[in-house]
């Protein structure tokens, strides 16, 4: 402490932000087992044990949103697992350097803007009423989709458009550990009369295997993410019953409904099945990819 003082001063802000932001707001989680009233406060409001949670499962709605968020997540893992490998693969193979990085560039950008921009930017686009996407399906002869307006086109729509944005930035993992693959494995198959075809299938695929492992086993604890900027930037009531996810509900049940024992109630469920899952993640990573935090 004498000898790095001035590291432990430079710490301290951030700590201290965390503390108050992330730490002291858990008190609130005592909502879950109380009937909450407001102006009752915590120490006033009536206990009610495990009640609220017994409710997430006794309405309909409850169960709905459990599933519309573990549907609509899986097929955002396995997609941006998949095509981040594809996009990384293909892009591996380029030769021509400054295309290669103007790709890179191109595919980056979307990660970095914000779902309020996108949202807006998607709103346009998909409109039944002027959109471009549609104007090309009638210009093709095909009528118009209401993508954001039925339940299951908004599903495709939510999961097409977050691994558009993703991808790219998802795929640097896999970039990175293509760049550490030994080129005198390449060599050798070439020596060998190994194509390009047959260095990637028995070469380049089994040397990323190990990071790919790695990085499906800890998406297992994103399984209830389902991304709550998208979806609350792009749903409508139109599209509850099919794309409405556990946070969109929460925000609705306790921000707008005042509903707050029953919003924390599920928020705590989800919390704890995500910390459930995480764990269950890293000892996956460890045991079949020999992943660990230190």
């Amino acid at each position: 402490m004498k000898r790095n003082w001035p590291l432990h001063i430079l710490v301290m802000p951030a700590i201290i932000i965390a503390f108050i932001f992330n730490y002291v707001p858990l008190g609130g989680i005592i909502m879950a087992f109380q009937e909450y009233k407001p102006w009752f406060g915590f120490t006033g409001s009536e206990w009610v044990g495990l009640e609220q949670f017994k409710k997430i499962f006794a309405f309909a709605e409850g169960r709905q949103v459990i599933w519309n968020t573990l549907v609509i997540s899986s097929f955002k893992i396995v997609f941006q697992l998949i095509i981040p490998i594809v996009f990384a693969l293909l892009l591996n193979e380029v030769r021509i350097m400054f295309f290669k990085r103007s790709v890179q560039t191109l595919v980056y950008l979307p990660h970095f803007l914000s779902w309020v921009i996108l949202g807006g930017i998607l709103l346009d686009l998909l409109s039944v009423d002027g959109g471009l996407v549609n104007q090309f399906l009638n210009f093709l002869g095909i009528q118009s989709i209401f993508f954001l307006g039925d339940g299951d086109w908004f599903r495709v729509t939510v999961i097409a458009t977050d691994v558009w944005k993703d991808f790219g930035f998802s795929a640097i993992i896999f970039l990175a550990a293509l760049s550490g693959i030994n080129p005198a494995l390449y060599e050798a198959s070439v020596i060998d009369g190994a194509n390009r075809f047959q260095q990637v299938l028995f070469i380049t695929i089994p040397s990323i295997l190990p990071i790919t492992i790695v990085v499906a086993t800890l998406a297992l604890g994103n399984i209830l993410n389902a991304g709550f900027d998208q979806i609350f930037n792009l749903y409508n009531p139109l599209v509850y019953d099919k794309g409405d996810i556990i946070d969109t509900y929460v925000y609705r049940q306790g921000l707008l409904g005042g509903n707050f024992s029953y919003a924390t109630a599920v928020g705590v469920f989800k919390s704890i099945i995500a910390f459930i899952l995480i764990i269950t993640g890293y000892k996956l990573a460890y045991k079949y990819a020999g992943y660990r935090i230190f």
